[in-house]
């Protein structure tokens, strides 16, 4: 895993693109990643007034409409993305033309039909996102099920695509990576709570280190979700902590931004 991340570096040092995020010198909630922000109880809103700078919706696609649910079995009537995220989106950057945001979509059944129907869902956000000549308010990043490499050019420079680091990729396919996303647990099983082992830490700062050196931000998924785990995060570099404690997180990042 490790030898897949150095030569990805090696590859696209010379001419990465830096979509998103520098590595963070002082954290402050724009390093915030709502994971799974549809389960709380008010999506949306309770991590974009909290100033996060990073949402994630799953998507499903019925009868031409985009849900936002974790499973089909779920899925319920008024819950689409358009209601509960591009909508909303779109209000509050009416007012606040500053703000920057990662929407992740994490699409759960086949990009194939999915991908098409949200670049149409997207019209209303379309002069606020960015591409691969621009750098605007919202970018949009794909996660889940979604296209091979080769296929990022069928979509149009404003669909970016979350990335766990596989080899293989050309120059203009690595221009469409918008984030790297790992598994916590590929690297450490470390629960958040006793002392991180300096073997895992040192690890961990390897990948990410390696991913910034490729030009990308990083984000860990199953990571723990405690204090002492993103403080850990912070200290090595992580440029997006996940959480499903928004308050938590939120309040955690300002007294670090404050102490």
């Amino acid at each position: 895993m490790l030898t897949s991340i150095k030569v990805i570096s090696l590859t696209v040092f010379l001419y990465s693109y830096q979509l998103c995020l520098a590595q963070p010198q002082k954290y402050s909630t724009a390093n915030a990643h709502s994971h799974n922000d549809y389960l709380n109880a008010t999506p949306f809103y309770l991590a974009f007034k909290n100033g996060f700078g990073s949402i994630e919706a799953d998507i499903f696609s019925v009868n031409d409409t985009l849900f936002v649910a974790h499973s089909k079995a779920e899925i319920t009537s008024g819950r689409t993305l358009s209601d509960l995220y591009i909508k909303p989106l779109v209000r509050a950057l009416d007012s606040n033309k500053s703000r920057r945001l990662i929407l992740l979509i994490d699409i759960k059944d086949n990009y194939k039909i999915s991908l098409p129907l949200l670049v149409k869902e997207l019209e209303p956000l379309k002069k606020n996102l960015s591409s691969q000549r621009e750098k605007n308010t919202v970018t949009i990043v794909i996660s889940g099920n979604r296209p091979s490499p080769s296929e990022f050019k069928d979509y149009p420079d404003f669909i970016f695509f979350d990335d766990d680091l596989k080899p293989g990729y050309t120059k203009n396919e690595w221009e469409r990576v918008g984030l790297v996303s790992l598994p916590f647990t590929r690297i450490t099983r470390w629960n958040g709570k006793d002392n991180l082992k300096a073997e895992d830490s040192r690890r961990l700062k390897q990948v990410i280190d390696s991913v910034h050196q490729a030009g990308k931000p990083i984000r860990f998924w199953a990571a723990p979700d405690s204090e002492l785990s993103w403080e850990k995060q912070a200290s090595l570099g992580v440029d997006l902590i996940g959480t499903d404690k928004i308050s938590e997180l939120a309040e955690f990042l300002r007294r670090k931004r404050n102490p």
